[in-house]
This record gives C-alpha cells, sequence and structure tokens, in this order.
C-alpha cells in the first residue's frame, strides 16, 4: 500500500474536505483527488463518495480509515520518541563490568547519572574481565569497566581510576602499629588473596618478587566479601583496593594500612568498541565516572 496516498485519503476523511487536506500537506486539491482517485483504481474498490462539495465514506472507506488512524497515531507516536531521544529524554545504556569495578565503584557513577537522568533506562551486567573485552568488541554493550587492560585493535580502553592497594587486618593486629607497610612487615604472613590470575593478585606477586620476599598465601578466594570476611575473623591478613573494604573499615571491622610504595595502586579501565557512537547521553555517563573518579582520588590524597 502507497502510504502517501493513504495519508491523503485519511486526512481528507478526517478534515471532511479535499482541499483541507491539500492545506494540511501542502498540495493542491487536484492532486488529493488525483491520489485517492489512484488508491482507488489499485484495489478496485471506492472508499469515498462525493456529493457536490459534500464527501462520505463507503463501508470500505470507514473500515480503511479506522486502520489509518491507527497507522498515524503510530507514526506520531514514533516522531515524539525519537524526538525524546533526540532531547535524551529517554534511552537505554547498557554496561558490563568487572566483579570489583562493578560491585564497589560502578554504583558511585550509575546512581547520581539516573537520578539526573530519571528516564534513561541502566542496566548493568557483572562479567569477567576478558567477557567485557569480549563484548565490547562485539558491540554487544555501550561501555564496559574491567580490571585490568589487554590489547585489542577494536577497542580503546583508557584508565578511569586508580585505587591504593592496603593491607587490611582485623582489630588489635599486631600490624597496625605501623602507619605504613614495608615488605619486610610481610615476610612469612598469611596472605588472604583474590584467587589467582585477578588484577590484585598479579600485582601482589610482582610486589613480593620484586622484593624477595616469602609469604605464605594461605587462601585464595573468587570473592572479595570472602577475602574481607576471612580477614575479619583472623584467617590471616588482606590484601585489597581500598574502597572495596571502605564499608568494613568505617564500620571498624578492619583497619587498612597503606604501603609505603607508592607504585601499589590498582588502575581500573574503561572500554568501548573503536566505532562506537557516542550519544550525548552516553557522553555524560562518562563524565559522571571521570568527575567521580577525580573526587575519589581527591579523597585519598
Amino acid at each position: 500500500m502507497n502510504l502517501n496516498q493513504l495519508k491523503i485519503f485519511y486526512l481528507a476523511s478526517k478534515l471532511g474536505s479535499l482541499s483541507a487536506a491539500g492545506e494540511a500537506l501542502n498540495i493542491t486539491q487536484p492532486a488529493v483527488t488525483k491520489a485517492i482517485q489512484r488508491l482507488q483504481d489499485y484495489y478496485e474498490i471506492r472508499f469515498i463518495n462525493r456529493f457536490g462539495k459534500k464527501m462520505a465514506l463507503t463501508d470500505a472507506g470507514e473500515v480503511l480509515y479506522s486502520i489509518a488512524e491507527k497507522i498515524f497515531e503510530l507514526e506520531k507516536q514514533a516522531e515524539e520518541s525519537i524526538r525524546d531521544f533526540q532531547h535524551q529524554k529517554k534511552g537505554h545504556i547498557r554496561i558490563h563490568a568487572s566483579e570489583s569495578f562493578g560491585a564497589y565503584y560502578l554504583p558511585h557513577i550509575v546512581n547520581p547519572f539516573i537520578k539526573a537522568n530519571p528516564n534513561i533506562r541502566v542496566s548493568a551486567n557483572i562479567l569477567p574481565t576478558e567477557q567485557v573485552l569480549a563484548s565490547s568488541a562485539n558491540l554487544e554493550n555501550d561501555l564496559g569497566f574491567i580490571s585490568f587492560p589487554i590489547n585489542n585493535e577494536k577497542l580503546l580502553i583508557r584508565a578511569i581510576i586508580e585505587d591504593r592497594l592496603e593491607i587490611i587486618v582485623p582489630q588489635g593486629h599486631h600490624l597496625t602499629r605501623f602507619d605504613t607497610i614495608e615488605s619486610r612487615d610481610l615476610k612469612d604472613k598469611a596472605i588472604i588473596m583474590h584467587e589467582k590470575g585477578s588484577a590484585t593478585e598479579r600485582i601482589f606477586d610482582d610486589y613480593i618478587r620484586k622484593n624477595n620476599i616469602s609469604v605464605d598465601i594461605l587462601l585464595e578466594l573468587s570473592s572479595n566479601n570472602a577475602v574481607k570476611l576471612a580477614v575479619e575473623e583472623g584467617l590471616g591478613i588482606g590484601v585489597i583496593s581500598r574502597n572495596i573494604a571502605i564499608d568494613e573499615i568505617n564500620a571498624g571491622k578492619l583497619i587498612a594500612i597503606p604501603f609505603s610504595d607508592p607504585n601499589m595502586t590498582h588502575k581500573y579501565y574503561m572500554v568501548h568498541h573503536k566505532d562506537k557512537y557516542i550519544s550525548d547521553i552516553l557522553q555524560h555517563l562518562i563524565d559522571t565516572a571521570d568527575q567521580w573518579a577525580a573526587e575519589y582520588k581527591k579523597s585519598l590524597a
């Protein structure tokens, strides 16, 4: 069906006048008459009867009009929705994040963003870093956050935040007498670590090899919460990014002691496909992430 002819028929029927339909569409009355006639000729059925200047719909015309009304109402809704997207009143942002970033950093970014943009739907999935990278490369998300970078020519990856790695100990532990931790303070200590291959484990492994010290990796756990709970229960001391343990530190359940080595930090990264279209609203989310990261950096000073 020719939608242009259908719209002419619809407006002529709605306005009750061929000339009014022409004015609405900025075309001549003969053009309106010709379009309706072509529509009728194509289907070999009359939709409109004319009596002088008056016009009336046939039964077929009544049915066609009711269908056309729904079609052009949907067209109106479509235009309104597109305008909403143009003015960023609506939208859906898909985020994939690694476990540590998604659980302990992402809420500080997403929550204020949602408050400022209540009609934008945000969905966030927690995945291993390798899967976040794969989904970003396949354009299956709008933005990703990862715990360590991997070279991929399809992706743009940049550091978003650098957090201090700290030693966490339970209340009353003898290490709390130190303001900072030297490598020698960890000799032969029982260490609770995040699982092997994690960014934290990689950084700490480099640290003990560089300083030529031996430690006892008592437990390797896949959950940050499990690491914190094991330390609380006195099984050993932990190595963790500060923000991940901030609630327990503020509650007095754990004591955090920074490393004297300023290089003992953990970077987290933002990633997206290099060809990803960055809309205004997605840029707003990125700006929100950068702003929070800058404020967090100041809090560590």
